[in-house]
């Protein structure tokens, strides 16, 4: 399993706003996540309610950049910017970094964000 080419395809996958199908299809089923805002899941079927949620209250996609990856053996890191207007009125503008810890299989099981604004 190369890790390198698992995180240009998942990266990849995100840029285009399928972050669903991400999570579906590069996320182990003891997947845990956390964020800057003390939020987590536990196990994939969470962490893909969560997303299912969030995509669904999107109204517009103005925006997703991918700026850069790097990898370090099972470890990788994703700069992404993410620009969303909701269905509530408000705005959403993120710049994050996403790390990802990988099994030998080729999944994630540990996905973290970083505010890096």
């Amino acid at each position: 399993m190369n890790v390198k080419e698992q995180v240009s395809k998942i990266d990849a996958i995100v840029s285009q706003g399928a972050i669903v199908d991400a999570v579906k299809e590069f996320f182990a089923e003891n997947v845990s996540t956390s964020d800057y805002s003390n939020g987590g899941t536990n196990g994939k079927a969470e962490m893909i309610a969560k997303m299912e949620g969030f995509a669904g209250s999107i109204a517009k996609v103005n925006g997703i950049t991918h700026h850069h990856s790097i990898v370090d053996g099972f470890v990788s890191a994703s700069e992404f910017t993410f620009d969303f207007s909701m269905k509530d009125g408000s705005k959403i503008y993120w710049h994050e970094i996403i790390r990802r810890i990988w099994n030998d299989e080729g999944k994630v099981i540990q996905e973290e964000y970083f505010n890096a604004q």
